[in-house]
């Protein structure tokens, strides 16, 4: 008898100022705003038969703090860290420290803009970078984590059903 698989679980963090969406300059970050993104989330995880929850946090320490605990209540995080992609050493640390697989995603091209936002501290400790999509960046980004999960869930498979010689 087969038992269903744990549903993969994924924590969604939004960086600094994304409490503002759907005001702060619409025509860099739209107007959808970060509840319409959270409510999509959560459907889109759903239907994937996964579980997400999604947390704001405006003060860098209290992100550090989630990434933190998340390791021992996720399968992987999907995270904006906004201004703090381009400046927190400490944000990078806990990704890594971490030991999830990550996606960075962000609302704007991050690259298309002015430079000091081309260099992100964070994307090298994740397994992707997702932007220029908008809210769209976001259920790529979940995607990708909820694709990335299930293949290293696969291969942990297929090496316990290995026959050992």
């Amino acid at each position: 008898m087969s038992t269903a698989p744990e549903p993969i679980r994924v924590l969604v963090l939004h960086g600094p100022n994304l409490n503002l969406l759907g005001t702060r300059n619409p025509t860099v970050y739209g107007r959808t705003t970060l509840a319409e993104i959270d409510a999509e989330l959560a459907a889109r995880a759903r239907a994937a038969g996964a579980e997400v929850d999604a947390v704001q946090e405006n003060d860098e320490g209290a992100l550090i703090r989630a990434i933190h605990d998340a390791a021992a209540r996720y399968d992987a995080l999907v995270i904006n860290p906004a201004a703090y992609t381009h400046t927190s050493v400490a944000i990078r640390d806990a990704i890594e420290a971490a030991d999830l697989p990550a996606v960075e995603v962000h609302l704007s091209n991050i690259h298309a803009r002015e430079s000091f936002r081309a260099q992100s501290l964070t994307a090298p400790v994740c397994v992707g970078q997702i932007s220029g999509f908008g809210a769209r960046s976001y259920l790529l980004g979940l995607d990708a984590a909820l694709a990335h999960v299930e293949g290293l869930r696969a291969n942990a498979k297929r090496a316990t059903d290995e026959p050992t010689s």
